[in-house]
């Protein structure tokens, strides 16, 4: 590859990386010939983002490889990628990847900016890099797009979104970012959509269980008996009859202990790591409950709440419903479906008030867009158009009829 620099800044900054500057006499400019060969890793499976039917490639470290992975995928001469520069030290080379002829012009105008005006010394990841261009960092909430996918992120480039590529990191950043996003799938694609639907449903009440269960249980067994029918309440006071702790206290420690074994898992080295999972979940369940410390239905409560956690997509959506929970449990303790219907009601004002680069974060439903297009897939055929929220250039993705095979006699 063969650049033309204009300034002894950039020569400088060239041949520090390993590439080689070459001078020509009376030319005010000079050559920086990409030459450096250095040991990388190649294309693997996705570690994270696993799924059945669909490309089985993740991005690498290599900036370039991963370019060259979203060209295979958009095989399209409008395909635009261009290179700048974060981190004074650094100078960490990142990419901005859209569509010319279907991305929003304002869009990519508004991510360029915010990349030209970090201010910061070094940039190494793009987790880092997402905290800084990222609308408002006061809540938990993800409002960039992370994936490890080159086919899921090929997906939001041609539905007229930003790619943002970090050189050193295996996973690009995607603007802007929806909720709905955070409980789709890569695979919800490539299967009918009635299955993509029903999977949908099952990560809907995946985010319910993992956000409400324990809180609703805190507050019904404290505050709400009466709504328990009479045999149930019977078997949870007499699994509760011999446990000296308070609720509160009880669930605390299971939710804690569960977090601790996760992060254990995830720390030891791989070998070990399933075995940690069957110590710490099974083992230490059981003698929790024969020791009087934790009744056995709080047991099954954090089971399905840790369950229901994993079945979320995203791990940073998951990661803010998991210590969202807590917030629900306290409240669910001293006030009860008071308090729990409070805290809803907050959550509820904060994504809606939320925005992810000037776009709405609860669209399309907070503002109801013309060409609305929910949670739910429609058939293939009836995919016609972009989502209208993105404002794209080309709002049509297929003709009206795109099975003529089907009406020609």
């Amino acid at each position: 590859m063969l650049n033309r620099l204009g300034s002894f800044d950039s020569i400088a900054s060239s041949v520090n990386s390993g590439n080689c500057a070459l001078f020509v006499d009376t030319l005010n400019i000079a050559f920086d010939i990409d030459v450096k060969g250095f040991k990388q890793r190649s294309v693997g499976k996705p570690e994270n983002e696993i799924v059945i039917r669909g490309s089985q490639e993740a991005f690498t470290e290599n900036i370039r490889t991963n370019t060259s992975l979203l060209r295979r995928f958009a095989n399209n001469e409008k395909l635009i990628i261009e290179s700048l520069e974060v981190g004074t030290l650094t100078k960490t080379k990142c990419a901005v990847c859209y569509m010319e002829d279907i991305t929003n012009n304002d869009l990519v105008a508004e991510v360029k900016y915010r990349l030209n005006n970090i201010d910061v010394d070094s940039i190494l990841s793009s987790g880092q890099l997402e905290q800084l261009i990222e609308d408002d960092g006061k809540f938990s909430l993800p409002q960039l797009i992370s994936t490890e996918r080159p086919d899921k992120a090929t997906n939001f480039l041609l539905e007229g979104r930003v790619i943002i590529l970090v050189n050193g990191s295996p996973y690009c950043l995607i603007a802007p970012a929806t909720f709905v996003d955070f409980i789709t799938s890569p695979e919800d694609l490539n299967l009918k959509f009635q299955f993509a639907n029903l999977l949908k449903v099952v990560r809907i009440l995946a985010v319910t269980l993992t956000l409400l269960l324990p809180g609703f249980y805190v507050a019904i067994t404290n505050f709400h008996q009466e709504l328990i029918p009479t045999e149930l309440l019977f078997a949870i006071v007499s699994s509760r009859e011999n446990i000296p702790l308070p609720i509160i206290f009880e669930i605390l420690v299971m939710e804690i202990s569960f977090e601790l074994i996760r992060e254990a898992g995830l720390r030891v080295p791989t070998p070990i790591g399933p075995t940690i999972g069957i110590v710490g979940a099974l083992i230490l369940g059981q003698a929790a409950v024969d020791a009087n410390i934790v009744s056995p239905i709080l047991i099954i409560i954090v089971a399905i709440t840790a369950i229901a956690s994993f079945a979320i997509p995203d791990f940073s959506f998951g990661f803010h419903c998991r210590v969202t929970r807590f917030v629900y449990i306290l409240l669910g303790y001293f006030l009860g479906f008071l308090g729990i219907g409070l805290c809803l009601f907050v959550h509820f004002l904060i994504l809606s008030d939320l925005k992810s680069f000037g776009y709405s974060y609860l669209q399309p439903y907070i503002p109801v867009t013309k060409d609305f297009k929910g949670i739910f897939l429609s058939p293939s055929w009836k995919r016609e158009h972009r989502a209208d929220f993105l404002n794209t250039k080309k709002q049509k993705r297929q003709a009206d009829v795109s099975m003529p095979w089907k009406h020609i006699n």
